[in-house]
């Protein structure tokens, strides 16, 4: 080696010598209109001096992306023209649990500062909340059961499939011994976020388990759900697998669902609950109007909270994710559950549960859609059915069955024209334009919904 080359080689040692190699990131965190969690990671320094004041660039397409290909699908609006800002919002900024040198920050989506765009999910929600701030003086609460696979890798045929991480029954003991170390930092890397996990527990798949978030204002409410889907898969592939919400990651298991419960608030009191033991049901006025409202606009609702083909092959009668349009006290049947939980008096509903959410839905327009029926309802005064009692399988004779594929939902999400006031006539027609490019492809590409648990 000459003088020159070693003295290149030393330069080079001590640049390598130089190199930070504590660099972190902040990673900007959305979720599109379908359902999917991305993010731009931005370095540390960056990010403070000038992303928190300008925001990142981001295409208008990213906002109708489907689950199958990233590209505009037809009629949705959007396409490689036009740029939005991803803004952070500061304060959902945490710590990575999983990856400390690094934070994570949910991002809105503006045209300019100041300025929301009319596709942005969380501003959909903010704004629908507003308005039934602003006409009723109320807030609605939320709490969502998180239903997931764990799922492992095996190789079969030179092939490497996900297949369950057990074969335990519902409520398990060894199942969560099994998976304990996994739920265990879960829990706590959620702790650390300020997210409460109220219970988990095995659930009846194969592999499946349930965490229980605690309640709070729908729009908070949405984050934390965000934020724990992210944690799951995570930790998950931390230790060697793979965490699924899919509603059906395969046809020969139970699905997973995302059951939320809703309640409504009023200067810090639940006025969905009644005020005395006369009322019908242990549920106000407020709370009948307003749980009328959603079971009435039920079929279209489902276009937001049920938003992929698959996920009409989980609410299937007798799986307790509610296929037919009724309610019920205590009914783990009905869609529509009022629930008496512990600590509630007895005859006193504290909230109702909404079994057809599950964990592909964008939970802000999952939402929203909840809460526009809910608005239509009260000022309607519409007024909620007789409740459905029996164990046994509802009358079709007397029940009407929910959409059964996300065909019937999207035409009767057409046929909802009260939605246009509270999730804005172009963001319902890109919803709308997704949900059909969904349709398509998964009708021609059977086997294709395999490839979700890599999506979900």
């Amino acid at each position: 080696m000459d003088l020159i080359e070693l003295s290149k080689a030393v330069e080079n040692v001590e640049l390598v010598d130089t190199l930070d190699t504590d660099v972190s990131f902040v990673r900007i965190l959305w979720v599109d209109n379908s359902g999917q969690h991305r993010c731009r990671a931005i370095p540390r320094k960056r990010f403070y001096d000038v992303v928190t004041k300008n925001g990142v660039g981001l295409a208008f397409v990213s906002m109708v992306m489907t689950s199958f290909l990233d590209g505009s699908p037809a009629g949705s609006g959007l396409g490689s023209v036009g740029e939005a800002r991803l803004t952070p919002d500061l304060s959902t900024k945490r710590t990575i649990p999983w990856s400390k040198q690094d934070e994570i920050v949910l991002g809105d989506l503006n045209l300019q500062p100041g300025q929301a765009w009319e596709y942005c999910p969380r501003e959909a929600l903010r704004r629908v909340s507003k308005i039934l701030k602003d006409e009723f003086d109320l807030a609605m609460n939320a709490g969502f059961e998180n239903e997931f696979f764990l799922l492992k890798s095996a190789i079969r045929e030179g092939k490497e499939e996900w297949i369950q991480f057990d074969s335990t029954p519902y409520c398990s003991s060894s199942a969560f011994d099994v998976a304990s170390p996994i739920l265990r930092e879960v829990t706590s890397a959620l702790h650390s976020m300020g997210i409460p996990v109220e219970q988990l527990h095995a659930e009846a798949g194969k592999g499946q388990f349930e965490l229980v978030l605690g309640h709070m204002v729908c729009t908070k409410s949405a984050d934390n759900l965000v934020y724990t889907r992210e944690t799951v898969r995570a930790i998950a592939r931390k230790h060697g697998l793979l965490a699924t919400f899919v509603p059906k990651y395969t046809l020969d298991d139970l699905g997973s669902g995302c059951h939320v419960h809703l309640s409504l608030w009023q200067n810090g009191r639940n006025v969905f609950m009644a005020s005395d033991e006369s009322s019908k049901y242990g549920i106000s006025t407020l709370g009948k109007e307003f749980m009328a409202g959603v079971l009435h606009h039920l079929p279209s609702i489902l276009s937001f909270v049920a938003p992929l083909p698959i996920s009409y092959d989980r609410l299937q009668p007798n799986t307790w994710s509610g296929a037919y349009m009724f309610w019920g006290n205590e009914n783990r049947e009905a869609p529509l559950r009022a629930s008496t939980p512990p600590g509630t008096p007895n005859g006193f509903a504290s909230n109702f549960e909404f079994k057809s959410f599950d964990g592909c839905a964008n939970p802000y327009l999952g939402l929203s859609a909840i809460i526009a029926a809910g608005i239509d309802g009260l000022r309607r005064h519409l007024s909620l059915p007789e409740p459905v009692e029996t164990d046994t399988n509802p009358d079709p004779e007397k029940l009407q069955r929910l959409p059964k594929s996300l065909s019937e939902s999207l035409e009767a999400l057409h046929k909802a024209d009260f939605l246009e006031e509270f999730i804005g006539d172009k963001l319902l027609t890109a919803i709308k334009a997704i949900r059909k490019a969904e349709i398509d492809h998964y009708s021609k590409n059977k086997d294709a919904y395999k490839q979700l648990i890599h999506r979900y």
